[in-house]
């Protein structure tokens, strides 16, 4: 099988979010700064509390789905709904924020490491209006394989088809979803390789998070984002040849919508109006109303 090439290597932007949560972001940063579906990418990191003890108090989304991995740490989520969520290392929180949802996220912690990440996918517009819906999947029920010498693929999303290891992310939200993801969590060691397949009508990006990335001619280091060109049927995986260490990725690849993106702030639509409606809805107090419709 032939192996995707890389179009471009893009550092993060250092950045603050919620209450002034540092942190590094991916995607997102630029309206053209996306990789279709995704929307943005956020990866959080740090043992200072100052950094992240404000959490991000209470907020609204529409439009999209939010996933949140933690890696390291421990947060809690809470909603209008009435959700609640214990998000552990290992977890993810899969929220489908559909016509209208409030939540926060807070650590539960004073002091440590507080390690992971915040992917915004799309949704289409036929699905944007749709119910808002709430998942926690903890550790236990996301799927690894072992790599050789302690490497793994920890897959949140999407399915990876090998013969002798099938895997089957248990992330998902409302109801099947037409972008399709595949994400995954990927360790793999020094001296070692892995390859991992992806449909062909899929876009493909990973961003580096330990270590060093072998990008062919160059080397990408942690806290920078790798993109892949549309042919090939597999994403190639290592640390540089050499390296005493290998190298950690979290792997994002998605089928396209092909919409057009509105954008303000935590609303995501596909017109100007949509986003009235969703600012003037979220002022009266009627974002999640079932008789709400942009």
């Amino acid at each position: 099988m032939s192996t995707r090439t890389i179009t471009r290597i893009l550092p993060a932007q250092a950045t603050q979010d919620g209450a002034g949560v540092r942190l590094l972001r991916a995607l997102g940063y630029q309206p053209q700064v996306r990789m279709d579906p995704f929307l943005m990418l956020d990866a959080f990191s740090s043992d200072n509390p100052d950094d992240y003890i404000a959490g991000f108090p209470p907020h609204p989304h529409r439009g999209f789905e939010t996933i949140t991995y933690i890696v390291d740490g421990h947060m809690r989520h809470r909603d209008h709904l009435g959700n609640e969520g214990d998000l552990k290392a290992g977890g993810v929180q899969w929220m489908t924020a559909g016509r209208g949802i409030i939540h926060e996220e807070m650590p539960q912690q004073e002091n440590g490491l507080l390690r992971g990440f915040q992917i915004w996918l799309n949704l289409p517009a036929a699905e944007k209006m749709q119910p808002a819906h709430y998942r926690d999947i903890p550790a236990a029920e996301i799927r690894t394989a072992e790599l050789p010498e302690g490497g793994f693929i920890k897959l949140i999303a999407g399915t990876i088809p090998w013969a002798t290891c099938p895997l089957k992310g248990p992330g998902q939200g409302a109801r099947p979803s037409a972008t399709q993801p595949l994400i995954a969590d990927i360790c793999v060691m020094a001296g070692q390789s892995v390859e991992i397949p992806v449909p062909a009508t899929h876009q493909v990006l990973l961003y580096v998070f330990e270590g060093q990335f072998d990008a062919g001619s160059q080397v990408a280091p942690a806290g920078h984002s790798v993109w892949f060109g549309p042919q090939g049927e597999v994403v190639r995986i290592a640390p540089p040849a050499g390296a005493a260490d290998g190298v950690r990725v979290l792997l994002l690849a998605g089928k396209p919508l092909n919409e057009p993106i509105t954008q303000y702030g935590p609303f995501v639509m596909n017109t100007t109006g949509e986003i009235e409606q969703a600012l003037r809805d979220y002022r009266d107090g009627v974002l999640a109303d079932p008789a709400v419709s942009a």
